[in-house]
């Protein structure tokens, strides 16, 4: 029994509401950057949910998902490095106390 895909959109439009909310109210720099992954697993769940509807000869989607996972992770870590540093320099990862990045 297949999932129809109309359900699979409104999980997918549930995931990146809550992602959006989190990231435009959390406070925790971390706290955003979890958020964003929300946002973007939303997305590949959307390219897969096409993906499946369109047929399994349409590979090109699927790609996709690689490469957005590829993109998110490398930007987990990019933005975690900078959450590391600025922690270590400010004492602190609340969004609001960090104001800019020059010292």
């Amino acid at each position: 029994m297949l999932i129809p895909t109309s359900h699979i959109l409104v999980v997918s439009a549930g995931l990146f509401a809550l992602g959006l909310f989190g990231a435009l109210t959390r406070r925790n720099a971390v706290g955003i950057l979890m958020s964003i992954e929300l946002i973007l697993n939303s997305a590949n769940l959307n390219l897969i949910a096409f993906s499946r509807s369109w047929g399994t000869q349409q590979a090109d989607l699927q790609v996709a998902v690689l490469i957005v996972i590829g993109i998110a992770a490398a930007g987990a870590v990019a933005g975690l490095a900078l959450i590391l540093a600025i922690s270590r320099h400010r004492q602190t990862i609340q969004a609001d106390e960090i104001k800019e990045l020059k010292g």
